[in-house]
């Protein structure tokens, strides 16, 4: 039973970085991954491909030929692919059970009103896939509220039209130290809580003053009422914090679970379930914002007593492989053949 993330998210989430990242991270782990670009429009991946949309369809052909802007030509393209689905399943049928990362074009209608991304990952489903939906949002939108709502509103938008399971991931979290500081603790926006606390906020930022007001508590009241969204939070480059996104997303998509509870586990698998990896909101607000210098003055002593260990050991092996070298090597034995003559006094 082959497993899969589906990376929806806007421009500059960072969807090609994590699948990157997520595909080295899987590798590290020991778990066979494999990333499929969905995007007409992304003709410089960072990762290698299993498969290329672009092989099918490219972006550049459409416009020209049928004389359509970008977003016009991501929505034809991802048409096309429906429509020949026969072709992205022949790929997968390659892969056999390769964990599958798709990375998905970033225009917003694609997994809000437009129905060709969502039948294609309906039909993929038919062929025995579990699939995980991770929306990622840049954590730059916590610091403007009108941001952070239109965030909201997208992330619910995307859980209905998808149907799917569902995860909404805050990414760059590390670099949320050097935005402007937060008028609420993290958990408070990851958890989304009462938002009415916003609203004077909303207000705040408005240049027109309290003229939107009423719609504001509506759309306010709208995600509350519907109670669905909530936030992972994300540092790709932190070995922690992909570990930790990891368990959840496993956990979503049964993956952590194994076919047999307890039977033939991985050392992974056992470790989602006891939850060794896990990293609550309050660690990330200690690491990434309250306590940022000294955590990352704390990683850098550890990375430079890692490499003097590596070095060391590295000498160490140099010297048992010149010893072993010295030991094999025959010495000369009798009359090397050279004549000693001493001169008369």
């Amino acid at each position: 039973m082959p497993f899969a993330q589906l990376v929806l998210g806007s421009p500059g989430a960072g969807k090609s970085t994590f699948c990157n990242g997520m595909q080295q991270f899987m590798s590290a782990i020991g778990r066979k991954c494999s990333v499929v670009n969905l995007d007409p429009a992304n003709d410089h991946t960072g990762y290698p491909c299993a498969i290329d949309v672009r092989d099918l369809i490219k972006l550049e052909d459409i416009m020209e030929e049928d004389e359509l802007g970008p977003n016009g030509g991501v929505l034809y393209a991802l048409e096309e692919l429906e429509n020949n689905v026969e072709w992205l399943e022949k790929g997968l049928s390659e892969l056999g059970e390769d964990y599958v990362l798709f990375d998905c074009p970033g225009q917003v209608e694609l997994y809000t009103h437009h129905s060709s991304l969502r039948n294609i990952f309906f039909k993929l489903q038919k062929l025995g896939y579990r699939m995980v939906v991770l929306h990622l949002s840049d954590s730059y939108c916590l610091t403007l509220p009108s941001l952070f709502i239109s965030n909201l509103i997208l992330s619910l938008r995307a859980m209905l039209q998808m149907e799917l399971p569902h995860l909404n991931v805050l990414t760059k979290i590390d670099k949320i130290s050097s935005y402007s500081p937060l008028p609420f603790n993290l958990d408070y926006y990851t958890e989304v809580q009462d938002l009415s606390y916003l609203l004077p906020h909303l207000e705040a930022e408005s240049s027109v003053g309290d003229k939107f007001k009423g719609l504001n508590e509506a759309i306010v009241q709208l995600v509350e009422d519907f109670g669905l969204v909530s936030f992972e939070t994300l540092a790709v480059e932190d070995k922690r914090s992909m570990m930790s996104l990891l368990q959840v997303i496993d956990r979503a998509g049964g993956y952590a679970f194994g076919g047999a509870e307890g039977a033939n586990d991985t050392v992974w698998q056992v470790a989602m379930r006891e939850g060794v990896t896990a990293m609550d909101v309050k660690d990330v607000q200690e690491r990434w914002i309250d306590a940022k210098d000294e955590y990352d003055e704390k990683e850098r002593r550890e990375w430079e007593e890692q490499a003097k260990a590596r070095d060391e050991a590295e000498r160490v092996k140099r010297a048992e492989q010149e010893d072993d070298e010295m030991d094999g090597m025959s010495m000369p034995r009798g009359d090397s053949g050279i004549k000693v003559v001493r001169k008369p006094q």
